[in-house]
């Protein structure tokens, strides 16, 4: 399951904030078609789909635990134990149910139980994650490495449920209700947060 995780962090989601129309590879159809299969697999205690769901959510939810505000090593962890805990209760996947929004329900309760028992005062800095550098360097490059920096910091000092907000959205590029599951919130709620967190992101930016 281990993984490089500075590989996985130079290819970090976080660059859809700017960019918030996802197209899929396949098609929405197949895609939901895939994780129903991989869901029926998985209920019915398929050790093959076990390790084709962490071949398939690994990155996702190791960037979704250093966008949290985790370090390197702890984010790993995490990424394991989110796992673990879906596989001890695989039993809970309802059908019907979109297996990625029942995934990171459980990397965000994994990330906040973290949390709990490790009070930090600050939002730990995520420098490190950015965009992998292109062959050319130009101005126009360079500044927009720093306004990814700058989006990056201001993200990690939202408060935790606007974070995992922008993070499920954005980030992981949820659809409005799959990150609501995710968040175990109303889809209002999750629309709400959304919009207090990009205008508390705006002002962040404007005040840089």
């Amino acid at each position: 399951m281990q993984k490089n995780t500075r590989a996985i962090e130079q290819k970090d989601g976080s660059a859809h904030l700017a960019n918030q129309k996802v197209v899929p590879l396949h098609g929405e159809r197949t895609r939901d078609q895939d994780e129903s299969s991989l869901a029926q697999r998985l209920r019915h205690g398929d050790r093959a789909a076990a390790e084709a769901l962490v071949e398939r959510y690994h990155e996702r939810v190791y960037v979704f635990m250093r966008s949290m505000g985790h370090d390197r090593q702890t984010s790993e962890d995490l990424t394991q134990e989110t796992f673990m805990r879906a596989w001890y209760h695989i039993g809970q996947l309802r059908e019907g149910k979109a297996l990625s929004a029942w995934l990171f329900r459980i990397a965000g309760n994994v990330s906040r139980l973290f949390w709990r028992k490790h009070k930090h005062p600050d939002p730990v800095e995520l420098d490190d994650v950015e965009p992998a550098p292109d062959e050319v360097d130009s101005a126009q490059q360079a500044g927009d490495r720093e306004l990814f920096a700058g989006l990056h910091q201001a993200v990690g000092r939202l408060p935790w449920k606007l974070r995992q907000a922008v993070v499920l959205h954005y980030m992981d590029q949820l659809s409005i209700a799959e990150a609501a599951q995710a968040a175990q919130i109303r889809e209002g709620t999750l629309k709400s947060r959304l919009n207090r967190a990009l205008e508390a992101l705006r002002k962040e930016i404007v005040k840089e």
